[in-house]
């Protein structure tokens, strides 16, 4: 029986486990995961997070539960924000935030390393105090010449809007995956994530990344992350889809992307099968996950689409939906890293998220549910 790379196989009554390399490992062994086993790369930024009614939407050309860059007519949003409103200071960043939820699932430091780059300043120091104490293994760039990035997060009612000023985020440089340190963590590690929003950064460090997961038979998985992703960032994504092995998004990228890659299907089941069938450099099945906000999870693996329901939370039990798709994402991850099937890492994928979006930002509070079987 020919191993899968997105998940572990059991063997003799769950007493040994088989990684995507053919080793065995007993179970005593498979509960304590190695360090660095998922690398992470991204943007880091520090979100700067306000309450704000749509006036203020409206004056920066803002849209609710949109993600965009900043450009020069947003920068005095974040003094704005700061002097204003009563904001809240949250690390962050997409796969920052996805790392932080798979860390406080699997209750084990350092199962993930996030690489990325910052600022020399206090901003930076926040984001490693933060994402540290939440057991990521950070392992920033640091720039000199430039401001650790923000992300304005405008909350109005249930919804949210972010504004990221990348700033040294967009600073980061390949050269940094061969620091002695960088490199001992990507030999390590057996998963590789990463999100669209670093195509517009460091397209070379993510190649990097899928050529080395790919001679390695390791797992690249890949989040559209945002709908500007496949409209203005088509050529560099083109070139890493067809290494990209697990392939997350949501309804409203996952439509755009359809329309960019000119797909004949409408229906979501439709475009989410057409993304598992793009080209890809080995024979292993795409799985694609496509999220619906509080609509069916639709995950498409070895060809077949599987629907799964999504229990609404009440209008009072929402306190913002923001960093609702990263903690879905980091959910999801937790349990493949922890061997779990596909229709079982999308369940814990949506508490994650459940859990997320009665907080305040990409937050959590107490210990996870989760318990191992």
């Amino acid at each position: 029986m020919p191993l899968s790379r997105f998940q572990f196989c059991i063997v003799q009554s769950r007493k040994w486990r088989v990684w995507p390399d053919g080793r065995l490992l007993s179970s005593k062994a498979f509960n304590s995961l190695p360090e660095n086993l998922l690398i992470g790369m991204g943007n880091p930024l520090l979100d700067i997070s306000a309450v704000v009614d749509e006036s203020v939407l409206q004056k920066y050309d803002l849209k609710p539960n949109d993600a965009i860059m900043a450009d020069a007519k947003h920068m005095p949003l974040y003094k704005e924000l700061t002097e204003k409103y009563n904001a809240e200071y949250i690390a962050g960043g997409s796969v920052q935030n996805s790392l932080r939820v798979i860390q406080w699932l699997i209750k084990k430091p350092k199962v993930c390393t996030y690489f990325g780059c910052v600022g020399d300043d206090k901003f930076a120091q926040i984001l490693k105090e933060r994402a540290s104490a939440d057991g990521v293994n950070v392992m920033y760039q640091v720039n000199k010449e430039h401001p650790t990035g923000t992300c304005a997060v405008l909350v109005t009612g249930q919804n949210r809007s972010l504004c990221a000023n990348l700033a040294a985020a967009q600073k980061f440089t390949d050269d940094h995956l061969s620091q002695e340190e960088c490199k001992k963590a990507i030999e390590s590690a057996k998963f590789f994530y990463t999100s669209g929003f670093f195509v517009a950064v460091s397209p070379e460090s993510m190649m990097r990344l899928a050529k080395h997961s790919l001679e390695n038979k390791q797992t690249f998985v890949f989040n559209v992350s945002a709908a500007f992703v496949s409209q203005f960032y088509k050529e560099p994504l083109e070139k890493l889809l067809p290494y990209v092995d697990l392939f997350f998004g949501n309804l409203e990228e996952a439509k755009v992307f359809a329309k960019d890659f000119d797909f004949k299907g409408t229906t979501i089941e439709e475009i989410a099968l057409e993304i598992s069938r793009l080209p890809k450099m080995d024979d292993r099945p795409r799985v694609v996950v496509i999220t619906q906000g509080n609509a069916p999870v639709v995950l498409v693996e070895n060809g077949k689409v599987i629907v799964t329901p999504v229990k609404p939370l009440s209008t009072d039990e929402i306190v913002d939906t923001n960093g609702a798709g990263d903690a879905f994402t980091g959910g999801f991850l937790a349990q493949l890293l922890l061997g779990k099937p596909y229709t079982e890492c999308v369940n814990y994928g949506i508490y994650a998220a459940r859990h997320v979006i009665q907080h305040s930002g990409c937050t959590f509070t107490g210990e996870s549910e989760y318990k191992e079987d």
